[in-house]
């Protein structure tokens, strides 16, 4: 698959892009997991603009983790260019945008997903954007607003119409947030719309093999992004990759490759960001990572608690022993995957 001249193997498989989540440590561990493109967390343009220091941290990339794509969130078409303008700068491949972040303080500003109620503004931005920057531009947006106006067929040939180089869909509406089994139907029928020519990655609910296989064989999709089945589990990759590869299924790390894979993480936004920002960050990460293990409880608000690395290390070392032969399987929770 190619979206604009970066070149992605066959069935690639996209780390969606996660506030609080897909830092450049994370995206790290899921390209050594076989992930073929990552997404930064969402930025804002009005932030990046006026410099904000936070944000311009989230334009941090590594050569490792690449390919890359910046995502980009606003609604002033002369603001999203400007940022893009910068982000381009910071060496990304893609510059991605998003129309379809669902969350009240971004969407109720006409920003995000709030952009399906306004698809002329929706196409504008995407123009100033695609003619602000050399670089690839792609989108990723929902199927509507809600149930009542799924307008995503259309809206995708207004939107290649601009000259993005590829669609992601995440398979469900605004309203439903991330409730709900997503739907897949309407995302097939973009990509089997004869007037779409730029690849159509689908998103929403692949949390195993089985289904990554399937939805690429019932939809047709291009690419596959995973998001919240990544958090706590960013050997999905691999898991996913090797059977789309070979149609067999890997067994599931050990619990001491699973505390070391926490761990890895933990360290790398230590060595960022400093001890307490590392750990504070490093702690959506932990409160998911561990979901599933019997009598956890007491355990895991002691490492949510922790102030020192080596507190956290010595629990992690501590569940290690005590989990040793427990085969874990973690069910995703909710984040804001957009």
């Amino acid at each position: 698959m190619k979206i604009g001249n970066i070149e992605l193997r066959k069935e690639p498989l996209l780390l969606a892009p996660m506030e609080d989540v897909t830092d450049h440590m994370f995206r790290s561990l899921c390209k050594q997991f076989g992930a073929d493109l990552m997404y930064t967390e969402f930025v804002s343009s009005d932030a990046l603009v006026r410099e904000v220091e936070k944000t311009r941290r989230k334009l941090t990339l590594l050569d490792e983790e690449r390919p890359v794509a910046i995502q980009l969130y606003g609604k002033d078409p002369e603001a999203m260019a400007e940022a893009a303008r910068i982000a381009e700068a910071a060496g990304p491949e893609i510059i991605d945008l998003n129309f379809g972040c669902p969350v009240k303080k971004i969407a109720n500003k006409g920003a995000g997903a709030g952009l399906l109620r306004d698809i002329p503004l929706m196409v504008k931005i995407t123009e100033a954007v695609v003619k602000a920057v050399n670089l690839p531009v792609t989108v990723k947006t929902r199927l509507g607003w809600d149930e009542q106006s799924k307008i995503i067929v259309d809206v995708a040939e207004q939107l290649q119409d601009t000259g993005i180089k590829a669609l992601t869909i995440h398979g469900r509406t605004r309203a439903q947030m991330y409730a709900g089994e997503a739907d897949w139907t309407l995302i097939g029928a973009v990509k089997n719309n004869p007037r779409m020519q730029i690849p159509i990655i689908g998103n929403g609910d692949i949390n195993n093999p089985q289904k990554a296989r399937l939805y690429f064989d019932r939809y047709g999709v291009d690419a596959l992004m995973i998001g919240r089945p990544s958090i706590g589990r960013p050997w999905i990759f691999k898991e996913i990759r090797h059977y789309l590869d070979t149609g067999e299924l890997l067994p599931p790390p050990s619990m001491t490759e699973h505390v070391e894979m926490v761990r890895q993480v933990l360290h790398k936004s230590v060595e960022w960001l400093g001890e307490r920002r590392g750990i504070i960050h490093t702690r959506r990460h932990l409160a998911v990572s561990f979901k599933g293990l019997e009598n956890f409880r007491s355990t895991k608000i002691e490492m949510l608690r922790s102030e020192s690395m080596a507190e956290i290390d010595a629990i992690l070392d501590r569940i290690k022993h005590d989990y040793a032969d427990f085969i874990y399987h973690p069910t995703p929770e909710s984040s804001d995957e957009q």
